[in-house]
C-alpha cells in the first residue's frame, strides 16, 4: 500500500508574531587574533607551545614524519570559527558558534539562511530539515553540519531569550541540579587538585612508532596512575590514530591500571573496527563519537554495537535540535551520552537528560594548569566548573554574552540589508 500523501504545505508564519530577521555570519579577521583571543570556537586554534597542538599526541597524520611533531603543522586549525547571529524581529539575537571558517560562513549566508530568515524561531525542527536536506547533495557530514549546527544553536539562543527561558527549560527543564565535570588535560594530577571527577589524556604514540611507542604509551598511563592513586578515574583519548590489533594490544597492557576508557581509537567511519574492538575487549570502556555527524552516523554506531558511551559534539553534530535526537536514540540502547567539549551548549543539553551522567571540560590553559574559559575571550561570563562541577546560568538563552569589545569579527559574505 502505498504511504505517499503529497507535499507538506506550506508554513506561513503569523506575521504579527516576532520572527527571524536575518542571519549573519563572522569569523575573525586572521589567524593571529583568533589565536590571541584564546581559539574561540575551534580549540586547536592556539599560540605556538600550547599543549594541545604542540606535544606528542597521536593522530591520523603521525604516519607521515615530516607532521609527526606539532598537530599544527598539518592544519588541524586551518578552518578557524564561525560565529553565527540571528537576529529576530524585536531586536533580541542569538549566538551559535562551530567551526569552519570563511567556508562555513558562505553557506549560512548564501544556502541556509533562506531556510530560516522570515521564520517563527519556535519551528526549530522545520527550519533544520530543510538546512538538512537542501545540503546532502554536498553535505551529510564535515563542515556542512557544522555550519547546520551553529545556526540552529543561534535558533535555540534566540528562542531563549524570546520566552526569557534558559535552553534547559526549553528543553524539558533539570534531571540534576548541577553537572560533574571530568577534565581532558596533559596533566591528571594537576586536574585532580582542581576538584575534577575524572580526567582524560592524549595518547602520544600510535602504530607508526612502532614497539618503542608502544611501550612509552603505557608508562605514560602507568605514571599518571601513580600520580593520582588507585581510585581517581583516568582515561586514554586516541584521536582517531590507532588499529585494531594496536588498540587491542594497548587495552591488554593497561589493564593493571584501571583505565577508565579509551577514547576513539579508529578512524570514525570503521564502524567494524569498533565493534570488533567492543566485541574482543570487555577490560575497559569504548567511547567515540566525537567526529561523527547527525543521528543517521549514530544508529550506525549503535546498531553495530560499536562503543559503550557516545560522545557527540553538540557544535558539530547537527546542534541543539539533533543531539535531543541522538540522545533519544541511544537511550534505547541504554548507551549513556558524554558529549565532547561543547562547554555551555553541552551543560544546557546534559542537565535535562538522565541517560548525560557527567560532562566534558577541556583544560585550555597552555600548559594545562589553571582553569580557563574553553572558548577563550569569546564570551564574557562562560561558566567554569568548581570543586568538580558546573552550574548551569538561569538567563535566557544559554546565558552567554559575546564579547563584540575584544573580538575582531569579520563578516566575509554580507548581503544586502533585509
Amino acid at each position: 500500500m502505498s504511504l505517499i500523501f503529497g507535499p507538506h504545505p506550506k508554513v506561513v508564519p503569523n506575521p504579527d508574531a516576532v520572527l527571524i530577521k536575518e542571519v549573519r555570519a563572522f569569523t575573525f579577521g586572521n589567524d593571529d587574533q583568533e589565536k590571541e583571543s584564546g581559539g574561540g570556537a575551534d580549540c586547536h586554534k592556539q599560540a605556538k607551545g600550547h599543549w594541545i597542538v604542540d606535544s606528542d599526541i597521536a593522530n591520523p597524520m603521525s604516519v607521515y614524519e615530516q607532521y609527526r611533531s606539532s598537530r599544527s603543522s598539518w592544519g588541524i586549525d586551518a578552518m578557524g570559527s564561525i560565529v553565527v547571529e540571528v537576529e529576530l524581529t524585536n531586536g533580541m539575537v542569538g549566538v551559535g558558534i562551530s567551526i569552519g571558517g570563511d567556508a562555513a560562513c558562505f553557506m549560512v549566508e548564501k544556502h541556509l539562511s533562506r531556510f530560516v530568515e522570515g521564520q517563527d524561531p519556535s519551528n526549530v525542527e522545520l527550519m533544520w530539515d530543510q538546512m538538512w536536506k537542501s545540503t546532502i547533495n554536498y553535505g551529510r557530514k564535515g563542515i556542512a553540519v557544522q555550519a547546520i549546527s551553529a545556526v540552529d544553536i543561534a535558533i535555540w539562543d534566540a528562542l531563549g531569550h524570546l520566552r526569557g527561558m534558559p535552553v534547559y527549560q526549553l528543553l524539558g527543564g533539570k534531571t540534576k541540579e548541577r553537572m560533574p565535570v571530568y577534565a581532558t588535560t596533559a596533566r591528571p594530577d594537576l586536574a585532580k587538585e582542581m576538584g575534577f571527577h575524572g580526567a582524560k589524556f592524549p595518547l602520544p604514540y600510535g602504530p607508526a612508532n612502532g614497539q618503542e611507542g608502544m611501550v612509552k604509551n603505557v608508562e605514560l598511563v602507568k605514571k599518571w596512575r601513580d600520580a593520582v592513586g588507585p581510585e581517581f578515574p583516568i582515561m586514554i583519548d586516541c584521536w582517531m590514530s590507532l588499529t585494531v590489533p594496536y588498540a587491542l594490544e594497548l587495552a591488554r597492557r593497561c589493564q593493571p591500571y584501571n583505565v577508565k576508557w579509551i577514547e576513539e581509537t579508529l578512524p570514525p567511519d570503521d564502524y567494524e573496527g569498533y565493534a570488533e574492538i567492543k566485541r574482543r575487549d570487555c577490560s575497559t570502556l569504548w567511547t567515540t563519537g566525537e567526529h561523527e555527524y547527525t543521528r543517521w552516523g549514530f544508529r550506525t554506531l549503535l546498531e553495530k554495537k560499536c562503543c559503550d558511551v557516545l560522545q557527540p559534539d553538540i557544535t558539530w553534530c547537527g546542534g541543539i535540535t539533533e543531539a535531543r535526537r541522538i540522545i533519544a536514540l541511544a537511550s534505547a540502547y541504554n548507551v549513556p551520552i558524554i558529549p565532547h567539549g561543547s562547554s555551555v551548549y553541552s551543560y544546557h543539553l546534559q542537565i535535562c537528560y538522565p541517560s548525560c551522567p557527567i560532562a566534558e571540560f577541556l583544560v585550555m590553559s597552555p600548559k594545562a594548569d589553571k582553569i580557563v574559559s574553553f572558548f577563550g575571550n569569546l564570551f564574557k561570563d562562560e561558566p567554569l566548573p568548581k570543586d568538580g562541577y558546573v552550574e548551569i546560568p538561569d538567563k535566557p538563552g544559554f546565558g552567554v554574552t559575546l564579547n563584540r569589545e575584544e573580538l575582531n569579527m569579520v563578516r566575509p559574505y554580507p548581503r544586502a540589508k533585509l
